[in-house]
């Protein structure tokens, strides 16, 4: 029999059984019968479970047709219904995982920063932004005239094999032969048209195998420098063979043609900056004159293997090429240029050494044999005019 209310069925006998049961695990030495506080409880929930009944019935109805429902259990005032314990598990376990995964992540930046500050440096000196506003920038258009001032400073920086040029202005200048540019040709010094314009391009080819040659930027004989010499006379080619054959302070290669000892440095990629401008104008009758001032900046490494030191050599060359009319020059080969006045300038060289290649220095080498004397110059700076200044002048540089 079980305990029955006024409108239905109450609890019953297995019930009641089960809860003295249940009071006799929790404590030992609890009464067969129930106290009078257990009674008043279980009393109060006697009657609460009944009008959970009796709601039931009212809201479901038991004569309905249709599918019978499951009635559901009455939740307590203000009770919300949350997402099934899997969920709730799987949801909690995702975010247990995102913290670790973010612990794992900030291990791994701390440990970066410990290995190269420089990082974290950067970018609060703003030269992360700097590089990456420098890397975006547009070449420079091509220089019409000689600038009136050097190249904005910018933020000081370290080539790397991946970026040879950064924090150099020579970034921003053209590719190579892309950065010599032939002004039009127009008749000149009673030359034609079409005399002007094979001049110019000569002139461009001489700047090319002189400066940009790979073979002889590596040491290698310039072929394409001497035959483009006037081969007659004392002077360009036979002055050129001689200073090639036995290098000496006053007779040296470099005068005419930029070359690094192979077995020392390598170029650190194949592209060089060049930054000038081209010009010309009439000679004597059956002559005609080109101008000629450009620099060229070559990155490089240490030819050892596996070297990753990168530094730069800045070379900057103001000199004259005369074509002539043969017809009205004696000692004059069709075809070929004869050398006027020059100038050249060579940032970032070792100096006392005439063997007739170019020693870079790197910012891991210690000091030259041979103290520097003269002022602090910018070899970026092409407001300056060669022309008269001091040969054989050993300065220091204020950026490479």
């Amino acid at each position: 029999m079980g305990r029955q209310g006024d409108d239905g069925p109450g609890i019953s006998d297995a019930e009641w059984d089960r809860f003295r049961e249940e009071i006799e695990r929790q404590d030992g030495n609890a009464p067969k019968e129930p106290s009078a506080r257990a009674r008043m409880v279980t009393e109060r929930l006697r009657r609460e479970d009944e009008e959970r009944r009796r709601a039931e019935q009212g809201r479901f109805g038991r004569g309905r047709i249709g599918r019978a429902r499951t009635p559901q259990p009455a939740q307590p005032p203000g009770w919300r219904t949350g997402p099934a314990w899997q969920e709730a598990q799987g949801r909690g376990s995702g975010k247990r995982r995102l913290k670790a995964a973010g612990a794992i992540v900030l291990v791994a930046g701390l440990a970066l920063v410990a290995l190269r500050p420089e990082l974290v440096i950067d970018r609060i000196t703003g030269k992360t932004q700097a590089r990456e506003d420098a890397r975006n920038a547009p070449v420079l258009p091509v220089e019409s005239v000689r600038p009136t001032a050097a190249p904005a400073a910018g933020q000081p920086d370290r080539p790397t094999l991946k970026e040879p040029f950064r924090g150099s202005p020579a970034l921003q200048w053209a590719d190579g032969a892309a950065g010599i540019e032939v002004p039009p040709a127009t008749a000149a010094g009673g030359m034609s048209k079409e005399q002007v314009a094979q001049a110019l391009d000569q002139a461009k080819r001489f700047l090319v195998a002189a400066n940009l040659d790979p073979a002889v930027l590596r040491g290698e004989r310039p072929e394409a420098v001497l035959a483009l010499l006037e081969p007659q006379g004392e002077r360009d080619r036979r002055l050129l063979e001689k200073a090639l054959a036995r290098p000496t302070a006053e007779e040296d290669p470099l005068w005419l043609v930029s070359r690094f000892p192979a077995a020392e440095v390598r170029l650190a990629t194949d592209v060089v900056k060049t930054r000038g401008r081209m010009t010309f104008e009439a000679g004597k009758p059956g002559e005609v004159k080109v101008s000629l001032d450009y620099t060229f900046t070559y990155a490089l490494t240490k030819a050892a293997p596996g070297s990753e030191e990168v530094t730069r050599t800045i070379v900057r060359r103001q000199f004259e090429l005369y074509l002539r009319d043969p017809e009205r020059w004696q000692e004059t080969t069709k075809g070929t240029l004869q050398l006027g006045n020059s100038a050249h300038e060579y940032g970032n060289a070792r100096c006392g050494v005439h063997d007739g290649y170019l020693h870079p220095s790197f910012p891991t080498d210690g000091p030259d044999e041979v103290a520097p004397s003269g002022a602090p110059l910018d070899p970026y700076d092409r407001s300056r005019n060669l022309e008269g200044s001091e040969t054989g002048e050993c300065g220091e540089i204020t950026r490479f």
